[in-house]
């Protein structure tokens, strides 16, 4: 049985991150740059004077919207995806340009669907099952962008990997968590280093664990 610690994690993550501190903040910086863009044409909510939403149907432009981010939020994810495989495996060689992968897209799309709801019916279900639903498939969108697997077999595979594994990968998705957090207490401005360091740290979990 292979070893999966929390700390090895966090230190691959921050050793491989001191190397090239820059091309990552980058990367991640403009993964959100480009997912927030097909926000800006939206309507903005109307608000009342007291702070509260009043509710409205959603207008053709506002579905639209809707639709071309979620179509932009899955581009974003596979090639973050890819950019931080890619950084894991050579810090060195990674470029910006590695944010670019379409070819996953309706793999990832169908998967990312499948998954919410078998994780969605678990939490309904009970908490408990949600949880280790979620921990048990939490390598599905690297096992599709990677391997090319289809949303069934990725759910099946990434099962396998986690099987014996899941409660260490829940004490690292709350390490995880606990960092992006601090980061954003920092201003707002740690996060650009806490972010890339969550997504190093939990692939090099994926590449512990699948490969």
């Amino acid at each position: 049985m292979r070893a999966l610690s929390v700390g090895d994690c966090l230190s691959f993550a921050w050793e491989t991150f001191k190397r090239r501190p820059w091309i990552l903040i980058g990367g991640f910086l403009l993964a959100m740059i480009i997912s927030g863009i097909p926000n800006m044409f939206g309507t903005p909510p109307e608000v009342t004077p007291d702070g509260q939403i009043v509710p409205r149907i959603p207008s053709a432009s506002d579905i639209v919207v809707f639709i071309v981010s979620a179509i932009v939020a899955v581009l974003v994810w596979t090639g973050l995806i890819t950019f931080f495989l890619r950084a894991h495996d050579n810090i060195e060689g990674v470029q910006l340009a590695d944010l670019w992968n379409p070819a996953p897209f309706w793999r990832f799309l169908g998967a990312h669907i499948l998954t919410g709801i078998v994780v969605g019916l678990g939490f309904i279900a009970f908490i408990v099952p949600g949880v280790i639903l979620a921990l048990g498939l939490a390598f599905v969108p690297y096992l599709v962008v990677e391997r090319g697997l289809g949303p069934v077999d990725a759910m099946k595979e990434s099962w396998r990997v986690t099987k014996g594994y899941k409660g260490q990968i829940g004490l690292l998705i709350l390490a995880l968590v606990g960092i992006v957090i601090l980061g954003l207490l920092a201003l707002g401005i740690g996060v650009f280093v806490a972010a890339p360091i969550a997504m190093l740290a939990m692939t090099h979990a994926y590449r512990l664990l699948a490969t």
